[in-house]
């Protein structure tokens, strides 16, 4: 497994990425995520995820983004933007293989912490991240739980 950036090259192949149907509600498309990251460049850290030569998913950082209502802010995140791991590739570890990358490379820069939120429902990603050590800070994000993991 392996993270690489976004090229020319492996474009369509990120956007040809697709979570399960009853997932769509709960991870906006590849597509969307790559305009965000083309407007936010300077935090965005858009990576899609191969098993071999095969695209198996995608996830997008943040990183060193200013948290709160305005930029002047002390408190600096970096985590989990996105993460959208193909439908028929769920289940085999490259969700986990994801956020572990993109843990080492928050620590790489310096970082102490990874963020992330999401929408607590039923069939959502809680369990997911609980289950890889995040644990939820008790704020809310536009209506999500906001979880932390210590690095």
């Amino acid at each position: 497994m392996r993270l690489e950036r976004i090229t020319p090259g492996n474009l369509e192949a990120a956007i040809a990425i697709s979570v399960c149907s009853d997932q769509e509600d709960l991870v906006e498309p590849v597509v969307k995520s790559l305009a965000e990251a083309y407007v936010h460049s300077q935090y965005a850290w858009p990576r899609l995820i191969l098993d071999g030569e095969q695209p198996v998913g995608f996830v997008m950082g943040f990183l060193d983004i200013p948290w709160g209502p305005d930029d002047d802010t002390d408190d600096i995140r970096s985590g989990i933007w996105r993460l959208n791991i193909a439908a028929d590739a769920q289940g085999k570890g490259y969700g986990r293989y994801a956020v572990e990358a993109l843990c080492d490379e928050i620590r790489a820069r310096g970082g102490k912490r990874a963020y992330v939120t999401w929408e607590p429902r039923p069939g959502g990603p809680e369990e997911f991240y609980l289950k890889l050590g995040f644990q939820p800070t008790g704020e809310r994000s536009d209506d999500q739980t906001v979880g932390v993991l210590e690095l």
